[in-house]
């Protein structure tokens, strides 16, 4: 880990740096690798919305890991219309089968997917199509040892149980910033106190609540109205030690990585900023 940035913010919030918990950032292009790494961070999460058009750059990306250290993980394309189950098929399963050639180019060992699963707006048949694509896309990932981590984007845990039961190895991404979204208490506490064992990545980003997607503000941690240090203390009550993932632009992570190293530390000194 680069020391100088992190050096300054333990200094500041005066804590020891976390001995488990990796702290990542969202790298949309190759600069922003760079910029995760002067803040610190250990790893890079790519989102990857269109494998072909990613490709090319593969080299590119293979060469700052190798220079900088970082680790990286891989976001997937989004899902599209989801219930559309013609076009997940024809469409959105392809591009994310893409995703594994490039993964294992560059070591990339998780996958987070937007697979919407919320029974309030998904129809029933189209949720039964949905796990049979699952099923294809954790098969197919465990091939290129990728651990595949469906991602909450506002179900509350009883939707995804179905998925968990019959496909044992899919694992979760818990947002921490979607569970706030259409519903009354953020959604969370629930995958933590009743899914533990599948959470193995974890996004962070803060909002103001609400009941579209047009609410999923991605603001720092500190700006919005979550209750992060809740969640936090309830993340370390299941003993989590894995990765999480700042869901912004890194001059956004500079501003409130002080507050997030007080939240997984679980060292309170009341302010997002030094």
């Amino acid at each position: 880990m680069n020391g100088r940035f992190v050096s300054e913010f333990l200094d500041c919030i005066k804590v020891v740096p976390m001995k488990y918990i990796a702290l990542g950032g969202t790298a949309r292009s190759p600069e922003d690798v760079t910029s995760l790494f002067d803040l610190g961070l250990q790893f890079a999460e790519i989102p990857i919305n269109h494998p072909a058009k990613f490709a090319p750059l593969v080299n590119l990306y293979k060469s700052l890991q190798t220079s900088l250290g970082l680790d990286y993980l891989c976001h997937g394309p989004k899902e599209g219309d989801p219930n559309d189950v013609e076009a997940l098929n024809h469409v959105y399963l392809p591009k994310v089968l893409e995703l594994f050639p490039i993964m294992q180019s560059l070591s990339m060992q998780l996958l987070t997917i937007h697979f919407w699963m919320d029974r309030r707006f998904v129809k029933k048949d189209s949720l039964e199509s949905k796990r049979e694509i699952l099923k294809r896309i954790v098969d197919k990932a465990a091939e290129y040892q990728v651990t595949v981590c469906i991602e909450n984007l506002s179900e509350e845990a009883r939707d995804l149980e179905p998925a968990f039961r019959e496909i044992p190895s899919l694992m979760m991404t818990l947002d921490l910033g979607h569970g706030e979204l259409l519903c009354e208490k953020n959604r969370s506490l629930g995958f933590i106190e009743q899914h533990p064992d599948r959470i193995k990545h974890v996004h962070v980003h803060d909002n103001r609540g609400g009941n579209s997607h047009t609410d999923d503000l991605h603001l720092p941690p500190g700006e919005g109205v979550i209750d992060f240090k809740t969640l936090f203390a309830a993340l370390r009550r299941i003993h989590y030690n894995r990765t999480v993932t700042l869901e912004l632009k890194p001059h956004e992570i500079r501003k409130c990585l002080a507050y997030v190293f007080e939240l997984v530390s679980g060292v309170s000194h009341g302010s997002s900023s030094c």
